[in-house]
């Protein structure tokens, strides 16, 4: 593929008109307390479908994962349209495409591309040591270059030190729990949901201090937890048959080193973008764009197509680039965006919404936030719902007054952090590096487990961890 090609497409994905507002679609129009659950039917049949999609029909789901992902969006349009208004329907799927969706999917396709072009060379060899040396690294290096970032440096030198492992899946399946979420809980370069509280007026180095005890606690569990699983699949593997041993080891070298440059340029132009206050916007249906936010994604894509020009074609080769992962995750987080249009509208409804009763449960009967119950309410819908905009819906729940937040509610933003972090790893689309990685993995040949099979091991690995800190951390200031 040439250059020219591969830069059109890269503009084709990361379209320059894509904005994330900073706050939520009055535009859109929606009353909530007026939709009942059956609204959210269309969101649940998607999820379902990319649950069960790979494992019942994949020959099906990888050809049509995108018309499916277009079939269920329909259906949530379509009644908006029909039930409602076409202008408030209109409305709604503006707002989400360029005050939510397209801000979001040139943030990622950014950073997928520039890290893509960095090339980690050395004969690595996927013993316990080595690999838990690489998630200690990723994990450290999630929350200043984003969790997309630093999975996309990583997993690709991960999984060539793993491919003459006979068991390596466990691997790839950790790297998602500490580098794709966990290791992005100090900054909001870090991970999305956190972003967006920066955007909403959090300090920026707020969770960093806050949030540092209980992170290095999780990380800490969870690598300690791989290392027992890694040893004992490590020591089955050698009883099979010999991993592979190179007898000449290279040194490990880093080339692309472009590409470094680039990514502090991301960072520094998503660190601008949320502190210049341009003051100028315009209405597009009544979703506001601001000049900043719509500059910072212009810079984006121009940085993504100077990594493709800058970036000789062996590196790309090599790491075995593709399209295909960002493309899945393109196509099915717009069908995820538009399906939970009216799921957030009913939860945004309060107690008057048909999800009133879990709002309930996250306040006392004084009135009170209930910590506990936001941590692991946040959490949960985090995991099914994408936890940037649960992390919103719940921020402005607790009164969305950052400057209250931080001082004598900090331990409910606190909660409301750590359960949109954290808990994003529990299923494959709880946050996009996920995904992502996901697809990298099973393009080189690791056989990852169904979306059911891996809540199964985060289940068993991370829910008595998220007990814990429970106990520890949580409804503590």
């Amino acid at each position: 593929m040439t250059a020219a090609r591969r830069a059109g497409i890269v503009c084709a994905i990361a379209v320059v008109i894509g904005v994330m507002a900073s706050g939520p679609a009055v535009a859109a129009g929606l009353d909530g307390a007026r939709m009942g659950w059956p609204w959210a039917l269309p969101f649940v049949g998607l999820l379902l479908s990319i649950a069960s999609g790979p494992l019942l029909f994949p020959k099906i789901w990888h050809d049509h994962y995108g018309k499916i992902a277009f079939l269920w969006s329909v259906l949530t349009l379509a009644p908006l349209a029909a039930l409602v208004d076409i202008p408030t329907a209109i409305a709604a799927f503006v707002h989400v495409v360029l005050a939510e969706y397209l801000g979001f999917i040139v943030v990622l396709s950014a950073l997928y591309v520039v890290a893509g072009g960095i090339l980690v060379t050395g004969n690595l060899r996927g013993t316990p040591s080595v690999n838990t040396l690489i998630l200690a690294l990723g994990t450290l290096m999630a929350s200043v270059v984003g969790t997309t970032g630093a999975a996309m440096i990583l997993i690709r030198p991960l999984l060539r030190a793993n491919a003459a492992r006979l068991d390596n899946a466990h691997v790839v399946v950790f790297f998602i729990f500490l580098v794709g979420n966990i290791g992005g809980a100090l900054s909001p370069l870090g991970d999305p949901p956190l972003f967006v509280g920066f955007l909403r007026g959090v300090d920026f180095f707020w969770t960093t201090w806050h949030l540092a005890a209980a992170t290095a606690m999780v990380a800490g569990i969870v690598l300690a937890a791989f290392v027992l699983i890694d040893l004992w699949f490590y020591r089955r593997d050698r009883r099979s048959e010999p991993v592979g041993e190179p007898a000449l080891p290279a040194a490990v070298r880093i080339k692309g080193g472009i590409n470094v440059i680039l990514i502090a340029l991301i960072v520094g132009a998503i660190l601008l973008s949320a502190a210049w206050k341009s003051g100028i916007a315009f209405e597009v249906f009544g979703t506001t764009v601001a000049l900043e936010k719509a500059l910072r994604d212009g810079v984006l894509v121009v940085i993504a197509l100077a990594s493709v020009m800058l970036t000789p074609d062996e590196h790309r080769a090599a790491n075995g680039y593709s399209w295909e992962p960002i493309r899945e995750v393109a196509y099915l987080f717009a069908g995820i965006f538009v399906c939970i249009i009216p799921v957030l509208a009913m939860l945004r409804a309060g107690r008057g919404g048909a999800f009133g009763w879990l709002l309930a449960a996250v306040t006392e009967q004084d009135g009170r936030p209930h910590e506990i119950a936001y941590f692991w309410v946040t959490g949960v819908l985090s995991a099914v719902l994408d936890n940037a905009p649960t992390y919103l819906v719940f921020f402005e729940l607790a009164g969305g007054d950052a400057g209250k937040l931080m001082g004598e509610l900090s331990a409910t933003l606190a909660a409301i952090s750590m359960g949109a972090v954290y808990m994003g790893a529990l299923t494959y689309i709880g946050n996009a590096p996920n995904l992502m990685i996901y697809a990298i993995a099973t393009q080189r040949g690791v056989k990852m487990p169904s979306f059911f099979g891996y809540m199964c091991w985060s289940g068993a690995v991370l829910l008595p961890v998220f007990a814990l800190i429970t106990f520890v951390f949580v409804g503590r200031p």
